[in-house]
């Protein structure tokens, strides 16, 4: 049946081996057609897709276009290196296996091998084919005085000459530090991260693998229009930042120093996999900027829909009876399946979207001063409050530059249930949630635009309860004679009653549009996304696969480059998703250079965070060793059940490979990717004293740590509650379109007749809400085939026993945590974590499940 197969009926001395496939989108392998009647060598000298008829036909045709061949890691050639055995064919298809996933196709493939050639280390693989495939995996079975040898390679493998003669190697699934690697695979080794690293020249085509840096100067689009040019962030003290993957695109006419926006190039084992659903979901934002966002867009331009709000029942009927869309507007884009998955069509006319669960129990309760202090510490945007240690609270601008920015906020004007200002700082009972620093160097820009809003200081309270009661907003505006004048502040009070009611309600709103741009900008894009790329980068440039620490990490980079690079072409770019609904505009990734410049990776340590914002103290008698001053704060309680096992797991791991600090100074490939990482990856900031100079075992550790918590459990806090939250816009606005009214005009009378009207007036208009809830939904949502905290997605990913049972260890010790998180949701003396909404806060739960699951922690930053 497989004559043109060479030495498959011959078994003698042979090694038996199982190769998995996956196919893509275009190759199906389990797809039955018929090859075209130029046969193999037609359809590889077309480049035709190639489709199988049947079984027979598909494995012929494999057969003689993909071939390996075993490398020895035990055995040397005459130049030193591991032996090299035969090429060797994929034969047939293995029908039924259990283990095989959606899409995957099992081949046998048996090599020629003798006691001479010693154990398989690793493998070249050859693809003669046109058409790319994803390998998996290659199974050894019954080596000769080994047994069973894995090779765990999940990578897409493209015809052999774009390789430029430099075969696909993959290693087996053992774990060396470099002095330790068998000397027949050490030429291996450097070989293949030499590839990785490239030459940092020409534009980087689909198939390659290469792994370098560059600036975030991509962003703008000068050669289209004035209006797009963007400052490029990174490689100055003015603008520093994170280094994004390099693309080596041509550069725009206008400005040499910036790239052409277009397609990006990630290395093609950072793109998504294709039967993700992940793909769906970026297939989702695509869509959404490509399609769906000019669709709304025409429907206001051409005045179908008001773009104002009403009433808040109009809020509620985007969820209760959706929104009224043109036919055609329908037609265009009803058949995009992100339309149908994301959003509901009750009519031909009518776009609905799901409840978000802010409003699922209650309808009202965000309204209340409980939940929007709550929310500071349960709700998406957790990691900000600090304590206040001075009163009134100072700036740290410059005064040269900006004045006096002291704040206005008395202590006579607090209400402190019966406390002094002293007294309640004394007792460590207030908190500020503190945004004038950030906004006020942008505030005069921003608001020349069709924005208006302040810089805002918010101060809360710790009652006896242990619940926050915010008790003064401060809202401030450049000076109009000039920033070196100072602020001119407002102090807004709580009112339960009348005008005053409105006015406090429209002064949280300010403070929640800060918040809402700071969450989105720097605690979700640049504190995760932007500052873990460069550890992507580095760690395929320095550390091999057969790397411990690269087989530690290198889950929690899955996606990361490639969702990155989606974000500069949609979402953070010139006239993007956020410069179009988030309040700064064109100032906003120029505003999150300004944050990097204080970013400081040692307090990236959830322990070091909660003490420089002085929410928590050292205190050796406390889990953790330190004790929280709120005790009831859910993201910080539950964070840190999260963080001290990460960190146990991590230390367990580490020390497998690594008995003393020296072991640490010595490893070069060790040393070569921390040195990369501080002085290229954050090379902004690699004069940073504060740097760890990677010389100890602790050092090693901690780092790996933070590394870990920042993919993982930090990014899930503050990504995955963003539609849970802010999907009811009334709760989380995005942008305020007009400053306070002032007694005396039409405004403010609106204001005395309906609180309603005057919130919707100021707030994020109706399209840009349609854009904002589009776009958080998907960001919100899970995969099918997420991998989260304390799984992996293949069970040899390591064969170090002992790796694998501290491994199982962590998962056992998540599952406890897990449990005992839902044990205190379900505790009513812990009011802050389920707050007046009755939203029990699940976003540090390690499990998940698929789309809007307000729970999970995925190992990796994948959307």
């Amino acid at each position: 049946m497989f004559s043109g197969v060479t030495g498959i009926m011959n078994r003698g001395q042979k090694i038996k081996g199982r190769v998995v496939l996956m196919r893509k989108n275009l190759l199906d392998f389990n797809t039955i057609s018929s090859i075209p009647s130029g046969g193999v060598e037609g359809v590889i000298g077309s480049g035709l897709n190639v489709i199988g008829s049947t079984l027979d036909g598909l494995t012929a045709f494999l057969g003689r276009s993909v071939s390996l061949q075993l490398i020895s890691a035990t055995q040397l050639d005459e130049n030193g290196n591991g032996k090299v055995g035969k090429d060797t064919f994929l034969e047939g298809i293995i029908a039924s296996l259990p283990t095989l996933g959606a899409g995957e196709s099992a081949f046998s493939i048996h090599f020629e091998w003798d006691n001479s050639m010693g154990i398989p280390g690793a493998f070249y693989i050859k693809n003669y084919m046109q058409v790319e495939f994803y390998l998996k995996s290659l199974t050894l079975e019954d080596v000769p005085n080994h047994g069973t040898i894995h090779f765990v390679c999940n990578s897409w493998v493209y015809n052999s000459k774009l390789y430029n003669k430099r075969e696909r190697i993959f290693f087996a699934n053992k774990t060396y530090v470099p002095s330790e690697t068998p000397a027949p695979l050490v030429k291996y080794r450097e070989e293949e991260l030499k590839i990785l690293r490239g030459d940092g020249t020409g534009e980087r085509k689909e198939w390659e693998r290469i792994y370098d840096y560059d600036v975030y100067n991509d962003l703008g689009n000068p050669d289209s229009s004035e209006k797009l040019v963007r400052p490029i962030l990174g490689g100055s003290s003015i603008h520093p930042y994170p280094r994004r993957g390099r693309t080596g695109r041509y550069p725009t006419r206008k400005d040499p120093k910036c790239e052409k926006p277009g397609e990006v190039y990630v290395p093609r084992d950072e793109n998504f996999g294709h039967l993700k659903s992940s793909d769906f979901l970026i297939y989702g934002l695509k869509s959404l900027s490509q399609y769906v966002l000019p669709a709304f867009q025409s429907v206001f331009d051409l005045n179908f829909t008001p773009n104002e709000f009403d009433s808040f029942q109009d809020v509620r009927d985007l969820y209760e009876g959706g929104i009224k869309l043109p036919l055609d507007v329908i037609s265009t884009i009803s058949p995009l399946p992100v339309i149908k998955e994301l959003f509901r069509t009750d009519g031909e006319q009518v776009l609905k979207f799901p409840p978000p669960h802010i409003i699922q129990v209650s309808k009202s309760a965000w309204i209340t001063d409980e939940e929007f202090a709550r929310e500071m510490l349960a709700g998406v945007n957790p990691c900000l409050i600090r304590r206040l240690q001075e009163f009134p609270p100072r700036s740290n601008l410059d005064p040269e530059t900006y004045g006096d920015q002291t704040s206005k906020i008395t202590a006579e004007a607090l209400e402190l249930d019966g406390c002094t200002v002293e007294e309640a700082l004394s007792k460590q009972r207030l908190f500020i949630l503190d945004y004038h620093d950030v906004f006020m160097p942008y505030l005069r820009r921003i608001n020349q635009t069709s924005a208006k809003s302040y810089a805002t200081r918010t101060i809360l309270f710790l009652r006896d309860n242990g619940t926050l009661k915010p008790v003064a907003i401060e809202l401030s505006l450049p000076h109009p004679d000039g920033d070196e004048s100072g602020a001119v502040s407002k102090v807004i009070l709580p009112a339960k009653e009348g005008v005053e009611s409105t006015i406090w309600l429209l002064a949280k709103a300010y403070v929640v549009v800060n918040d809402s741009c700071y969450h989105q900008l720097m605690s979700h894009w640049l504190n995760t996304h932007a500052v873990v790329e460069p550890f992507v980068i580095a760690t395929n440039r320095q550390l091999s696969v057969l790397h411990p620490i690269h087989k530690l990490l290198h889950p929690h980079y899955r996606d990361t480059m490639n969702i990155n690079a989606l974000a500069r072409q949609s979402l953070i770019n010139a006239d993007g998703i956020i410069e179009q609904t988030f309040l700064p505009s064109k100032y906003a990734v120029e505003m999150s250079s300004a944050v990097y410049k204080n970013w400081v990776f040692p307090d990236q340590a959830l322990p070091n965070d909660l003490i420089k914002r002085g929410v928590a103290v050292a205190d050796s008698s406390s889990p953790h060793g330190l004790r929280l001053l709120i005790e009831d704060y859910p993201y910080a309680a539950d964070g840190l059940e999260i963080w001290a096992a990460i960190k146990s797991w991590v230390h367990d791991y580490v020390s497998l490979y690594y008995a003393a600090d020296n072991d640490v100074k010595s490893d070069y490939e060790l040393q070569n990717w921390w040195k990369e990482v501080v002085e290229v990856g954050h090379g902004d900031l690699k004069d940073k004293p504060w740097w760890p100079k990677m010389q100890t075992l602790e050092e090693l550790i901690e780092t790996c740590t933070i590394i870990i918590w920042t993919a993982s459990a930090l990014h899930a806090a503050v990504n995955f509650g963003q539609y849970p939250y802010g999907g009811f816009i009334l709760n989380r606005p995005t942008t305020t379109r007009r400053l306070l009214p002032e007694q005396g005009t039409e405004e403010y009378d609106e204001m005395v007749k309906s609180h309603q009207k005057a919130y919707l007036r100021t707030i994020t208009p109706k399209y840009q809400t349609l854009v904002d809830l589009s776009v958080i939904e998907i960001l919100s949502r899970h995969a099918s085939d997420e991998v989260y905290l304390g799984e992996r997605d293949n069970p040899h990913w390591t064969s170090d026993s002992r790796a694998l049972q501290a491994f199982q260890k962590f998962g056992n010790k998540l599952k406890q945590i897990e449990a005992n998180f839902a044990q205190k949701n379900n505790d009513a003396s812990f009011g802050n974590r389920i707050g007046p909404v009755e939203l029990p806060y699940t976003l540090l739960h390690p499990s998940g499940e698929e789309g809007l699951a307000f729970r999970g922690i995925p190992n990796s930053i994948s959307i």
